[in-house]
């Protein structure tokens, strides 16, 4: 499964690389990295014919995380992209808006990462 993490944290990458470190090996999950809106939107064309997961954080600089989730929507190819949405802020506003926008999923960081690969694996049946 092809997962696209989108945050401009530069840092996540290695977070996410260590500790799936054991299923990129096996090659059951295999990450790409946006730390920007635009450059997100730029990688999904990518993706066109391939199932996705996109994990997004909500504030970025440029386009924000629920921008970046609107435009997936409206460009999603059959089947759409999974979104789950990413926030260090865990209120009412944000959820709202990320789920009127079509999002999948909510988390809020820190990351609890025994919850996401539980979730990505409900995906991969």
């Amino acid at each position: 499964m092809n997962i696209l993490v989108v945050d401009d944290e530069r840092d996540i990458q290695m977070l996410f690389e260590q500790r799936f470190r054991k299923e990129i090996r096996a090659k059951v999950l295999k990450f790409e990295f946006a730390f920007s809106g635009e450059d997100a939107l730029n990688r999904i064309e990518k993706y066109t014919h391939e199932a996705v997961l996109i994990l997004s954080d909500i504030n970025m600089p440029g386009m924000s995380g629920l921008e970046l989730l609107g435009k997936i929507k409206q460009k999603a190819h059959k089947p759409p992209p999974v979104v789950m949405m990413i926030t260090a802020y865990g209120d009412e506003e944000n959820f709202k808006q990320a789920m009127e926008l079509g999002a999948d999923d909510f988390l809020t960081k820190p990351v609890d990462f025994a919850i996401l690969k539980e979730k990505i694996k409900t995906l991969e049946v």
